[in-house]
């Protein structure tokens, strides 16, 4: 998988993540499993709920996706729940994924005033920080204004952001969808705005894939349709939580464009529930990469793979 920039900071460039996202994708598939210790797999696991469960459920995680996934995705929340351990957990985990060269994508969803978002960076993004992850998540809704800096941090360090831009959460499709009154998106849906103001920090389409993504939980055309975003035109990674796009391959190609190998898919539960025979995990995770590949480059409907 891609390397990470060395601790040096030199040779970096603000493509850097998602030039090295995208070779993962051409090599492994478009496939981000989500390494999520939900108390209840760790009890179907054998594992305690507790931080050394977690650890010891994220670590053969890591150990049977190595080589076979583009990335993998870590929630905070489900370390963060044991306190200080959990956080001496997940920082242990990401040394170990940094040391196998998976491509790591931290799910913190968290935002801020500017005077806030730099311990993000302090945390996540510096070459020496604890919990040094190759992208983040972030949520907008402070606005896009106060991210700047932090969004340049994670440039300037070679690594990426995803920005949540559109949830399955129906009360917030009630604000994402609403339209802007003022400013330079004024007539425009929120969800358009947050994808215009991240495709700024990318080259425009055509080129290599930029360092600067959204997040999409649930149908890709939906997201379209409902926001007017224009995705077409989105030269940064795509990262489709949740499960499979549900759109047919034709919409998707008529939705998606030259962005349709920016999409990123993740899985957690088809994977996870193989386990934790690492050898049955290794094969959820290899077919899965398969299949969304098929459906996402080469027209195949879901339907089909799954038959």
């Amino acid at each position: 998988m891609g390397d990470s920039p060395d601790s040096s900071g030199q040779g970096i460039s603000h493509s850097d993540f998602g030039l090295r996202l995208a070779d993962a994708m051409r090599e492994y598939g478009p496939l981000c499993v989500q390494i999520n210790p939900h108390r209840d797999i760790l009890s179907d696991w054998g594992y305690r709920q507790d931080a050394e469960g977690a650890e010891l459920f994220s670590m053969r995680m890591l150990q049977a996706t190595n080589g076979r996934v583009a990335a993998v995705k870590l929630q905070t929340a489900l370390f963060e729940r044991y306190g200080s351990q959990g956080f001496e957990a997940l920082e242990r985990v990401l040394y170990v994924a940094r040391q196998m060269g998976v491509i790591t994508i931290i799910d913190c969803l968290q935002g801020g005033q500017n005077s806030d978002v730099g311990a993000m960076e302090d945390a996540y993004l510096r070459p020496d920080a604890p919990m040094r992850a190759d992208a983040i998540t972030i949520v907008p809704y402070y606005g896009m204004h106060a991210l700047n800096g932090l969004i340049g941090a994670a440039l300037d360090n070679g690594r990426g952001i995803f920005i949540s831009s559109f949830t399955s959460n129906p009360e917030e499709r009630i604000m994402q969808t609403a339209i802007c009154q003022t400013g330079r998106h004024e007539g425009k849906t929120v969800a358009y705005g947050i994808t215009s103001d991240a495709q700024s920090f990318n080259d425009g389409p055509g080129t290599s894939m930029g360092s600067v993504g959204l997040a999409v939980n649930g149908a890709l055309g939906q997201w379209a349709r409902v926001t007017g975003a224009d995705i077409a035109h989105f030269s940064g990674p795509i990262l489709a939580c949740g499960s499979c796009p549900d759109d047919g391959p034709e919409d998707l190609g008529a939705v998606l464009g030259e962005a349709r190998g920016n999409v990123l898919v993740t899985a957690a539960q088809p994977i996870a529930s193989k386990g934790p025979d690492i050898a049955a995990l290794s094969q959820a995770a290899e077919s899965m990469a398969l299949g969304i590949r098929q459906i996402l480059l080469h027209g195949v409907r879901e339907s089909e793979v799954r038959s």
